[in-house]
């Protein structure tokens, strides 16, 4: 008699680990230990579930869930296309939503207009290459940058920027616009591929109750 194994899921840390957690709680998976913010656990456990979580920081998700460590993660898209690992994006949870933009001074604009080689500052390197080198056929030198990217144009480290735009107040407060749009962002579910074969009936039954829940508060 074989017994249930666990189904572990990897959460990113923060306000998608929330979000997350409220959206299970409303279709029933609850992990009460992990509300606990001076818990000094690693892995919490819902028993009768016969499921496991744990928290990591975002880029490390996608990580876990491609090695087998995780079934199951939740992480924002620009990560999941930033990481480009090998995991199936199964399913958009609707909240955590921004886009990924170029952005920067007015007089940039010309610049992109005409294909100009520009210097392009990012915390997101690879997103930016995909969209400057293979979809615009563009020209750029990337520079990575860890801190305040807005920056960049300022201090004439660069030309443009490629980041995460959620209200554009930051740019709006320091001369800089978004200038092109590169793709909109929010929470996604993803799966291990041999996981959503050894577990192909729960992690549908999982993907369709949250998928029927999201569209049942849609309207």
């Amino acid at each position: 008699m074989n017994e249930e194994r666990y189904l572990t899921f990897a959460l990113a840390k923060g306000r998608l680990a929330d979000k997350t957690l409220e959206l299970f709680e409303q279709i029933g998976i609850r992990c009460q230990e992990m509300k606990d913010k001076k818990s000094r656990r690693l892995i919490f456990v819902n028993e009768p579930l016969k499921m496991r979580f744990f928290l990591a920081k975002g880029p490390d998700v996608p990580t876990y869930v491609e090695y087998g460590a995780a079934d199951i993660g939740v992480v924002g898209r620009d990560t999941i296309l930033e990481e480009n690992r090998n995991v199936h994006e199964v399913l958009d949870l609707g909240f955590g939503k921004c886009r990924m933009c170029v952005c920067g001074p007015e007089s940039a604009m010309e610049l992109l207009r005409h294909r100009e080689r520009i210097r392009v500052a990012s915390k997101y390197p690879n997103i930016a290459r995909d969209y400057f080198h293979d979809k615009k056929c563009q020209t750029v030198d990337i520079i990575k940058l860890n801190g305040s990217v807005e920056l960049g144009p300022l201090v004439e480290l660069s030309d443009v920027i490629v980041d995460i735009v959620e209200t554009g107040s930051t740019l709006q407060e320091n001369g800089l616009q978004v200038l092109e749009e590169i793709c909109p962002l929010s929470a996604r579910m993803i799966v291990n591929p041999v996981s959503m074969q050894m577990e192909v009936l729960r992690i549908k039954a999982l993907a369709a109750q949250i998928r029927s829940r999201l569209e049942g508060g849609e309207q």
